[in-house]
């Protein structure tokens, strides 16, 4: 039997899961394949590179979308197909486009409707255990 330490992952694994875009990592990062010991050192002790890609970007898309809060198809819609830097987001975030602005409202729709609906649930499943117990 391998141990879980042994096992490895794809550097697109890896930058999914550490959040960053892969083509702007060092070469050496990409042309790796990264254990998972390798993996819970990079976030623990994140080498300079790594730092300073999650703090100026490129982002990849759903850390975009994130710091945008707006959904990745909200993006697609808004003409945004490429990673953005830290400086693009901010000028977005204060000089916000009509595109924004509307995909902003709508995720807040959605996340209010999928909230409610959740709690609707909650509710239903309580009512269900009160009437079980009497």
């Amino acid at each position: 039997m391998t141990s879980a330490n042994s096992q490895s992952m794809k550097p697109a694994t890896v930058a999914k899961k550490l959040g960053i875009y892969l083509p702007a990592t060092p070469q050496e990062f990409q042309d790796s394949v990264i254990t998972r010991a390798d993996f819970a050192e990079l976030q623990a002790n994140p080498p300079e590179w790594l730092a300073e890609l999650r703090r100026n970007g490129p982002h990849p898309r759903p850390v975009v979308a994130q710091k945008l809060n707006v959904s990745i198809s909200g993006l697609a819609r808004g003409g945004v197909e490429e990673a953005l830097t830290t400086a693009e987001i901010t000028a977005l975030l204060q000089a916000p486009p009509a595109w924004l602005v509307a995909e902003r409202s709508t995720h807040a729709a959605v996340r209010a409707e999928a909230q409610r609906v959740k709690d609707e649930a909650a509710k239903k499943e309580t009512k269900k255990a009160r009437a079980a117990a009497e």
